[in-house]
């Protein structure tokens, strides 16, 4: 099994996943299952959010909050998200003990899409 975050740094991010017997068709599935899934990200000018927002997917709390010349400060899945989305300058905190990645994933893409 694997899960995968496919963006373009351009405002379109996605999280799939793909099982199979092999690792690479594994692999070729989880890419194909996150471009179909693909989101488009609302942001200004100079790739940063509009206003803050905070999410919850299954036992996943996430916020997401725009930070002006802080750069990225997230981390773990969340952060590989922000930064296939193309945003800038924002601040992600994992509000659960949630160590799921996927489910943090799934929860940051919940958030931006809910912009």
């Amino acid at each position: 099994s694997v899960a995968m975050v496919a963006g373009n740094k351009k405002g379109r991010v996605g999280v799939g996943i793909g099982k199979a017997g092999d690792t690479q068709r594994a692999i070729e599935k989880a890419f194909r299952n996150a471009r179909k899934n693909m989101i488009d990200v609302p942001m200004d000018a100079e790739q940063n959010l509009p206003h803050d927002v905070t999410m919850k997917y299954a036992a996943s709390v996430i916020m997401i909050m725009p930070a002006p010349g802080r750069g990225i400060v997230a981390g773990s899945s969340v952060r590989t998200v922000l930064e296939l989305a193309g945003v800038k300058d924002v601040t992600a905190k994992a509000l659960s003990r949630s160590k799921n990645k996927l489910n943090n994933a799934r929860a940051a893409i919940q958030a931006l899409s809910s912009m």
